[in-house]
């Protein structure tokens, strides 16, 4: 069942838990120790750990997971909240796919019927208030999940490896030239040139202007 164990006491602090996240340094351990350094020391912070870990933030030792890391980048961030939301409330989201739009009671109301008699109903109040608050702070407007880029049109098809190869181009035959001229594109001449041991200026200044009448 993609439901969540896990609960705060102080849904008012969530917005505060995430920020304080995105201002530290990702720990290689979401410890308790890590959870006091970013100011969060009651008892009912420790609480915020095992939420992490019911949207995937951290695995089950704390260690901070791929979505953890996405979630640093600030333009995405409540984006990737979102998709973590979608994930541990699937069965939720799986009722309806506005979930996020509920009221705590709407939420309460769902969440009693998919427990199925396994938590108290206070224990089910505190989790649907949580899903609120997480609801609250993340970005549902996004849509599709902010990791997944759309493959340039240019590949997109199943094709050859040399039509795949992006430095590979078929280049169109040139038209034939008449005979005598030769037509020279994208290429690049580097000249050098070595000057006379002599300190009269007007020898280097016939070369100069020679390179240019010539070369343009």
């Amino acid at each position: 069942m993609a439901l969540p164990d896990s609960y705060t006491m102080k849904t008012g602090s969530v917005p505060a838990y995430f920020d304080a996240m995105l201002d530290a340094q990702p720990p290689e351990r979401f410890s308790l120790k890590f959870l006091e350094n970013l100011g969060f020391t009651s008892t009912n912070d420790r609480l915020f750990m095992g939420i992490l870990k019911d949207l995937g933030f951290l695995n089950r030792d704390g260690q901070p997971q791929q979505r953890y890391f996405d979630f640093m980048d600030r333009s995405l961030s409540k984006q990737v909240l979102a998709e973590g939301i979608r994930e541990g409330y699937a069965d939720l989201f799986a009722v309806n796919t506005k979930a996020n739009d509920f009221t705590v009671a709407d939420a309460k109301n769902k969440l009693r019927t998919l427990y199925a008699g396994k938590k108290t109903d206070l224990v089910i109040g505190h989790i649907a208030k949580t899903f609120r608050a997480l609801c609250d702070y993340a970005d549902f407007s996004g849509g599709a999940s902010p990791r997944k880029e759309r493959q340039p049109k240019e590949f997109a098809e199943d094709t050859t490896s040399a039509e795949r190869d992006p430095v590979v181009r078929h280049i169109p035959d040139e038209p034939s030239l008449p005979s005598g001229k030769i037509k020279v594109t994208g290429l690049q001449y580097h000249i050098n040139i070595v000057l006379p041991d002599t300190r009269d200026q007007g020898v280097f200044d016939a070369i100069f202007k020679s390179l240019r009448d010539h070369l343009g």
